[in-house]
């Protein structure tokens, strides 16, 4: 199959097609609404599904040295990315705004990651158990290290620049809803009767993807209408939105090569280190650093990178990956 060919079928993808069908209820401005009570179960439902059957999957494998090699990956991408990306933006915005959005960029996206489940097994993958706890442990040393900048590198402007704590970012973002549900999940997936667990399979897989279709289809209809808000931030955030995140996908995907052999899960790193946090960044930021414009790391994690991410990025890293 022609990297053409690879595109146009995961494109025909039905929860990506979803997606697109959000964007276009929001741009002829439809009165199409998913009720807000659903999306809070349906998002509570995507993570408790996506930690369990992680869970159950580690149980079978063991926590072996692979595991923690892929741990230790993840935790170093979580910390690295925010550095350089740190010091791109701060070209142009200041250290709360560029700490902020490093902070996002460093972190991952939870709905994106199922996404890529999908999308693995669509293209009959399969994803390690461990990668679910890969992807919980990416949120908080993104968060502590965007905190970390932003008070080693205070703007010129912001004279005796108040210190954020770390701790209190740490706890915020281990406390954090998301990342709750999916590490809780993990561990009852992981310590389980596999007998007492087959009850709820069918909860947790058969019903997964008709699920993500219709909160994708939300998705789809919320990135819509933050494409205006963006916009008025210029070129510089567009364009970082747009190439930074592929850039990291791209050179994750070739370099983890060097950590497994797995094509499911070098592909999930490479989505992971290529997403953006729109849940769990954004709530501890308005904690830690009140001063940073969540009008803009929100719509360029979620109007930006969130679609180039499953449209063009998995298809791309999966071709990488397949050399």
């Amino acid at each position: 199959m022609s990297n053409f060919e690879l595109l146009i079928f995961n494109l025909k993808n039905p929860t990506l097609l979803f997606f697109l069908l959000g964007v276009l209820a929001k741009m002829v401005k439809s009165d199409l609404e998913i009720p807000a009570a659903s999306k809070g179960f349906i998002a509570l439902y995507l993570l408790f599904a996506i930690g369990f059957n992680g869970g159950s999957e580690l149980a079978v494998t063991g926590i072996t040295y692979e595991v923690i090699l892929h741990l230790i990956f993840g935790f170093l991408l979580a910390t690295i990315i925010p550095i350089y990306a740190f010091f791109i933006l701060k070209i142009k915005l200041n250290s709360y705004d560029a700490g902020a959005i490093a902070s996002s960029y460093g972190s991952v996206s939870a709905v994106t990651f199922v996404t890529a489940v999908a999308f693995l097994e669509m293209n009959q993958l399969k994803v390690g158990g461990e990668m679910v706890a890969v992807m919980a442990s990416m949120e908080f040393p993104a968060i502590i290290m965007g905190v970390i900048l932003m008070n080693l590198f205070p703007s010129k402007s912001q004279e005796n620049p108040p210190k954020m704590l770390w701790r209190n970012a740490l706890i915020h973002s281990l406390t954090n809803g998301s990342v709750l549900m999916i590490f809780g999940s993990l561990l009852i997936g992981f310590i389980s009767d596999s007998n007492q667990s087959v009850g709820i399979k069918h909860f947790t897989s058969d019903i997964f993807k008709g699920f993500l279709a219709i909160y994708l289809l939300d998705m789809g209809m919320v990135a819509a209408s933050r494409f205006s808000a963006f916009k008025k931030q210029g070129a510089f955030l567009l364009c970082f939105a747009l190439f930074v995140p592929i850039v990291n996908g791209v050179l994750t995907a070739y370099g983890s090569q060097f950590i497994t052999g797995n094509e499911a899960n070098r592909l999930i790193f490479a989505v992971l280190a290529a997403s953006a946090s729109y849940i769990a960044v954004p709530a501890a930021m308005r904690l830690v650093a009140p001063k940073a414009d969540p009008g803009l790391y929100i719509p360029m994690a979620l109007g930006v990178t969130f679609p180039i991410n499953i449209t063009i990025g998995m298809p791309l890293f999966l071709q990488i990956i397949h050399g």
